[in-house]
């Protein structure tokens, strides 16, 4: 069965170029030009991924994105945010911090936005594959539920908090550099992407749900990177 990308953006030259060009490399494709029309169609179509406009009328991309990562059953769908080439970097690490798997500019190559897509719904696939639970120091974490447990509280964490605090515990003790979690959380090539705000931005999040007795334990260790204390 192929693997169904739901694609909302307000313009219909984007919908058909990139809808036609991803039904002809094997992609089930649904589209719509509303935010709020693509809450209904999650439920109905049941898509692997969604690509979504950033700037749009009424419920926008990031405001789009939010939403569905805050719901139970949609929060571990990935979302790919589109946005023009003017969008300032603010507004990127907001559609991060609203738990956006990928970010892209147009006008943009459409081999590259599906290698992007493939590489996204790779990194989905392969956490849903892990079933072993990781836990430490208090810290249940599930990665087949993609559910967290702080004690016996359940926490809500966005898809990129939970990739972060999965990859911390998996190596726990050991710093993780900033070129790899980059590569291992976002799936950027450190070559051409190494900014430390994007994982700074994700930690503090991290650290604040988690609460100040587990927050100490994510230790930055500067000029290095990062690393979990058990």
């Amino acid at each position: 069965m192929p693997e169904k990308v739901l694609i909302v953006d307000d313009d219909p030259a984007i919908c058909r170029l990139v809808g036609k060009y991803l039904a002809s490399n094997g992609f089930g494709v649904v589209h719509t030009d509303s935010g709020s029309e693509a809450l209904l169609l999650l439920r109905e179509s049941q898509p692997d991924i969604l690509l979504v406009d950033a700037q749009m009328p009424g419920l926008d991309g990031h405001s789009l994105c939010r939403v569905i990562k805050k719901e139970g059953q949609t929060r571990a769908i990935p979302v790919i945010i589109m946005s023009g080439s003017r969008i300032e970097e603010k507004d990127v690490l907001a559609g991060f911090e609203g738990g956006a798997d990928d970010y892209v500019l147009k006008p943009f190559s459409l081999p590259v936005l599906k290698a992007r897509i493939e590489a996204v719904l790779r990194r989905y696939e392969t956490s849903l594959k892990m079933e072993k639970k990781l836990k430490k120091s208090g810290i249940e974490l599930d990665p087949a539920g993609r559910t967290v447990k702080v004690g016996a509280k359940p926490l809500s964490l966005t898809r990129k908090e939970f990739d972060l605090l999965s990859a911390l515990l998996e190596k726990s003790g050991r710093i993780l550099s900033i070129p790899y979690l980059l590569e291992t959380v976002w799936g950027y090539d450190p070559a051409d992407y190494n900014d430390p705000g994007t994982v700074e931005v994700h930690v503090s999040h991290l650290r604040k749900k988690l609460g100040p007795a587990f927050a100490k334990r994510i230790v930055c260790v500067t000029g290095h990177g990062y690393k979990f204390e058990a």
